[in-house]
């Protein structure tokens, strides 16, 4: 059985339109989360709303919404007055351009969403829509109105449906130079970059994101599992960076050599398996360190 609609509308390219429905394409359903508790008595906290200022509990009817103009000085809107600007939806998708999928800048990309016709009577419009896409191998630029707010979404074939991901705005994104600039560029030897060419060959697979594992995740599950069932929990010792330092040829070629990777991975692998017997004093330690970092 499909999960329930997030939103229902028409897909319309010129004078050709279908009934659509739009279900999001990721969900967060299967991560661990955690709420807060009250130690003492087990029972679940609530969060209140505190005023900055005096320290008063600030009531449901008391909150409102103000933009900050300078440090501490706010402007007040009310919320009539973000009625009267937000955008009514129409509940369509109205296909305004087809562009070539490789010119959109993948830092655009937002949240993905399925097309899927809705009922039966929409199935050969968005056939037809599907298929001229697939057969010009374009993608759709729409615009559609989501919690009050208009998107830009790019529309592309998928199976036998649509997904549609909606796209940043320009000034959502951060220039790179920023970031950038200050980068130099060493004189690299060419030897240095055949080795790390041959580095690259020997780890070239295909895009299989079944393969991809949430090692943390997995562990917070582990850990769920084993204080809900009452056993005891044993801190693990913290890995220890290696302290020699290796010039970047010797990387590059021990790298080729498939050491690196092997040695790292088999301190791992020993670290979790004898990670149940370590002293109580180096799992102190590990204790405040995740204590920190959380």
């Amino acid at each position: 059985m499909a999960p329930r609609a997030y939103w229902k509308g028409t897909l319309k390219l010129s004078l050709v339109s279908c009934p659509v429905v739009l279900y999001p394409a990721t969900t967060a359903a299967e991560k661990t989360r955690f709420h807060l508790i009250n130690r003492e008595t087990g029972n679940r906290l609530k969060q209140q709303m505190i005023d900055a200022e005096t320290g008063d509990v600030v009531e449901s009817d008391q909150k409102g919404r103000g933009y900050e103009l300078r440090k501490g000085k706010y402007v007040e809107i009310e919320p009539e007055e973000l009625e009267a600007v937000q955008i009514e939806s129409n509940h369509t998708i109205d296909i305004e351009s087809f562009v070539p999928s490789e010119e959109i800048d993948q830092r655009y990309l937002n949240h993905p969403y399925y097309l899927a016709p809705d009922g039966k009577a929409a199935v050969d419009a968005f056939a037809v829509i599907r298929d001229a896409m697939k057969d010009q191998e374009r993608v759709a630029l729409a615009k559609i109105v989501l919690t009050n707010r208009e998107h830009i979404m790019a529309i592309e074939p998928l199976g036998n449906g649509l997904l549609g991901t909606t796209l940043r705005f320009p000034y959502e994104l951060r220039d790179e130079d920023q970031f950038f600039d200050d980068i130099k560029s060493p004189k690299i030897t060419k030897d240095m970059v055949e080795l790390a060419s041959h580095i690259l060959q020997t780890k070239a697979a295909h895009f299989d994101p079944g393969k991809f594992k949430d090692e943390y995740e997995n562990a917070l599950k582990a850990l769920v599992k084993r204080k809900a069932s009452g056993k005891k929990i044993e801190l693990a010792e913290p890995e220890e960076r290696p302290s020699n330092v290796v010039s970047l040829m010797d990387a590059l070629k021990q790298s080729l050599k498939g050491r690196g990777g092997k040695k790292t991975a088999a301190k791992s692998h020993a670290r979790r398996a004898t990670g149940r017997q370590r002293p109580a004093k180096k799992a102190h330690r590990s204790t405040a360190r995740h204590r920190k970092a959380g």
